[in-house]
């Protein structure tokens, strides 16, 4: 029987898997777009207007926007931080991914479900992609199929199955870390102070000892979440515990949904031969934050251009350009992002000292600003010196909190 040739086989249909399938299918390659369905990445759903505009999500997507932070210290000091001329988007990740789905079809992308097993070579060098094919989504009947592939994108997630199995370095021993959140309704009696365009932030270590717990909203519904690299630590606890802080404990849960997160980018993302990574397989979910639906689209977007380069040239090195491309983006405020939750997020003292400094207004310009724009804010110098001179207070304990 004669297997399928595709020009480029994409794993998984996240944001990332979606924007890399209709990016080269926009330039007129056939591409196989394989998603597993019926899973739910836990997720915030916060996106920036810079995602908004450069990836063209329309309005009604988004459930809720955000139009303030509340930054939540352990002794419950609370800083509120209005984000100035504009908002940030909040969507479900169900239906946000669904859409990107369609419209990598819509671009002729073709979409099959299944779940991807392994990597063999044909016997003129391409790799056959094998998965467990289903008809739809929670079907448990499964049959195998394959297809080759002239280039392959894993986009399947932290400890991807497609860089082991295609040896990209690292993706066997890649660091993550662990996120679970509830989607719960609203309570229709709510909690005091409640404000359905806040997102608000814990930092606490009893709801994580070296991230955050949140509650974000989503319309007629929250996300209830936190994260940790502790393996002994109780997620599922500290969700119950923050819904109690928030006075959430009557809502009802309406999804559970829980899932390893890398913690840093991967020092390579390609096995210098056809396959590259991209998304949470590549490890771009910034420090810190967590925040990865912007970068895992900025990736894909990247790898997108480096398999085109690849497929006209058959230059394999082309594949390397994705991750030099996304660093010399990124890098820099993913650096500053990791000594910051390291040093920050150490002890309750420092958490409790970080959200005092997130009170100075020059913090939260310059914060919000890299944030919705993506890139580091440059421009205002004395405001960089004074942020830095506070921070060292802070440090050296000369101010009070």
């Amino acid at each position: 029987m004669t297997v399928q040739t595709f020009d480029a086989v994409v794993v998984g249909g996240g944001p990332a898997g979606a924007t890399a399938a209709r990016d080269l299918a926009q330039r007129g390659y056939s591409v196989l777009l394989l998603d597993r369905a019926g899973r739910v990445k836990p997720c915030g759903g916060a996106i920036p207007p810079r995602l908004i505009k450069d990836f063209e999500i329309p309005d009604d997507l988004l459930v809720a926007k955000a139009l303030s932070a509340r930054m939540v210290a352990p002794s419950s000091a609370r800083v509120d931080i209005p984000i100035e001329n504009g908002f940030v988007g909040m969507v479900d990740r169900d239906q946000f991914d669904e859409w990107l789905r369609a419209r990598a079809a819509d671009a002729g992308a073709v979409r099959r479900i299944g779940t991807f097993e392994h990597l063999t070579r044909d016997e003129d060098g391409l790799y056959v992609v094998h998965y467990a094919a289903r008809t739809r989504a929670g079907n448990k009947d499964a049959h195998a199929e394959c297809v080759r592939a002239r280039a392959v994108v894993g986009a399947d997630g932290a400890k991807s199955a497609v860089g082991r199995a295609a040896g990209v370095p690292g993706a066997e021993r890649s660091d993550y870390c662990f996120a679970y959140h509830e989607i719960i309704r609203v309570p229709q009696v709510k909690p005091a102070g409640y404000d359905g365009s806040r997102c608000d932030v814990f930092y606490n270590g009893k709801l994580s000892p070296d991230f955050y717990g949140w509650v974000f909203p989503h319309g007629d519904t929250l996300s209830v979440g936190t994260g940790s690299a502790d393996k002994g630590f109780s997620l599922r606890g500290a969700v119950g515990d923050l819904r109690r802080i928030a006075g959430l404990e009557g809502g009802e849960v309406l999804r559970r949904e829980g899932a390893p997160l890398p913690m840093r980018p991967l020092k390579k993302w390609d096995n210098g031969q056809d396959v590259v990574l991209v998304g949470d397989a590549a490890g771009v979910v910034a420090p810190a934050s967590g925040e990865g639906i912007y970068y895992a689209m900025c990736s894909a977007q990247l790898a997108a251009e480096a398999v085109h380069a690849f497929l006209q040239t058959g230059d394999a090195s082309a594949l390397k350009s994705a991750r030099q491309r996304f660093m010399k983006l990124h890098g820099t405020v993913f650096w500053v992002l990791g000594v910051m939750q390291w040093f920050w997020y150490g002890s309750e003292k420092r958490r409790e000292r970080f959200v005092s400094i997130c009170n100075d207004k020059d913090v939260q310009q310059l914060t919000f600003e890299s944030y919705m724009n993506k890139r580091l804010v440059r421009r205002k110098p004395m405001a960089h010196l004074r942020i830095f001179m506070k921070d060292m207070a802070h440090l050296l304990g000369l101010v009070r909190v």
